[in-house]
């Protein structure tokens, strides 16, 4: 009985060192390990017309950006700022999955989509939702702002978004909140802490 209750306290002492010896990542990026409130899943058509959802890419470092294939600025910037972060991270890059979610599904269609982003690097997707209602879902879900705004022609419009990004881990957990334009060698750093 002594002898058990002996063992029972060094493996708990063991245990807590051990735990106390794995460093805590040390992300550059927020931090938002343990929220539960949103952005735990999707369901998202491909260029393809298959779904998608976030179990589809486990095993992978997932990267997730909300934006529209005719924004000027900062989607383009986003996309090439991951490109460049791929091309630092070497042969790791084919753990990490950039995911490109349109909020403009009236005008980026399947083939726009299937064309744009993979322009970026082959190994990049466009998802888009089926419909309005699945667009309202998964924004709210994941807590992405847009809205329409007219252009100087009838007819024509940009739209507002979050710039941000998120990162989840290979496991499926939503780990980062990724801030837009801060360098890839930033990205790059907080992708590889994930895939440890």
């Amino acid at each position: 009985m002594k002898i058990t209750f002996l063992r029972s306290i060094c493996l708990a002492v063991f245990l807590v060192l051990l735990a106390a010896c794995s460093p805590k990542p040390e992300f550059k990026n927020i931090d938002i390990t343990g929220s539960t409130s949103f952005g735990k899943d999707f369901s998202l058509l491909d260029p393809d017309g298959h779904v998608k959802t976030l179990a589809d890419f486990k095993g992978k470092v997932v990267v997730m950006f909300f934006g529209y294939t005719q924004c000027p600025d900062i989607c383009p910037t986003t996309l090439t700022e991951m490109q460049q972060v791929m091309s630092l991270m070497g042969p790791q890059a084919d753990k990490v999955q950039v995911l490109f979610v349109t909020v403009d599904p009236q005008r980026d269609t399947a083939q726009i989509l299937k064309q744009y982003v993979p322009s970026f690097d082959s190994r990049f997707l466009g998802l888009r939702p089926a419909d309005e209602a699945a667009l309202e879902k998964v924004t709210k879900d994941f807590k992405i702002y847009y809205k329409q705004v007219p252009g100087s022609k009838p007819g024509t419009y940009t739209i507002d978004h979050t710039a941000g990004s998120y990162a989840f881990d290979p496991e499926g957990r939503l780990r980062l909140y990724i801030k837009h334009a801060q360098g890839p060698e930033t990205l790059a750093h907080d992708l590889k802490e994930l895939l440890k």
